[in-house]
């Protein structure tokens, strides 16, 4: 919109600039003058509109919502030129609301990661997971985090998930720490302790699902997928 808006206050002979967009939303912040996300876009989008205007009283501009949902044929023609170009990137005045949100989040992403690589933040039996690219994950706030995004969309998998990479699980390993006096060894009668390395890796009751990266948290999510009953209150 700034881009299209730019050009047409550029060219001469031209007193009407027609805006047609699917964001009426959007469009509505140019003429916001309280903080906004994107206050430097429609600061910038004024200064070009003030020389427009201040060109003829007659000069104006309108601007028409065209959702998407209604297949306009020059939308995919617009969206076909937008990722075809190649803009300068522009960096954010240090002022501008932008900057300080991405400042202040960057900020608030660093003391997270800090405190979480604490043992004393994270838990002594943090399970630590690695990505497809055998990353250590870590945490971040973007589509609710990488652990929410593999396992957030079942209840039941992700309070298992969570009981497993915490260790706090209904298993033996977990009743020796807390409960001694209870029952800590495998079911499987070939383990003296239930732990979790062991029914991740060894323990044939869990047998569903195999594969030596059970430390990456695609197969992690797999192997709690297929084995319903692993680290499940019964």
């Amino acid at each position: 919109m700034r881009c299209g808006i730019n050009q047409a206050c550029c060219k001469d002979n031209i007193s009407k600039i027609v805006v047609i967009t699917d964001s009426i939303h959007s469009a509505k912040h140019i003429f916001n003058s309280s903080a906004h996300p994107l206050q430097s876009q429609s600061a910038a989008i004024l200064s070009k509109l003030r020389l427009f205007f201040n060109k003829s009283k007659d000069n104006s501009i309108e601007f028409w919502e065209c959702p998407s949902r209604l297949k306009w044929r020059f939308h995919k023609d617009v969206d076909k030129d937008t990722k075809a170009s190649k803009p300068t990137p522009s960096f954010p005045c240090k002022i501008s609301w932008d900057y300080c949100r991405k400042t202040d989040s960057d900020d608030i992403i660093k003391q997270w990661k800090m405190r979480f690589q604490a043992s004393d933040g994270k838990g002594n039996n943090f399970l630590d997971l690695v990505d497809n690219d055998f990353n250590t994950i870590e945490p971040s706030y973007i589509k609710g985090g990488p652990w929410l995004q593999a396992f957030g969309h079942s209840n039941s998998l992700c309070a298992r998930a969570t009981q497993a990479i915490t260790n706090h699980a209904p298993i033996g390993e977990y009743h020796l720490r807390f409960f001694p006096n209870e029952q800590f060894s495998c079911p499987c009668n070939n383990y003296p302790i239930e732990t979790r390395r062991h029914i991740l890796h060894e323990c044939q009751r869990f047998n569903e699902y195999w594969s030596p990266r059970r430390d990456s948290l695609s197969h992690f999510v797999m192997f709690l997928t297929l084995n319903p009953k692993a680290f499940a209150f019964e």
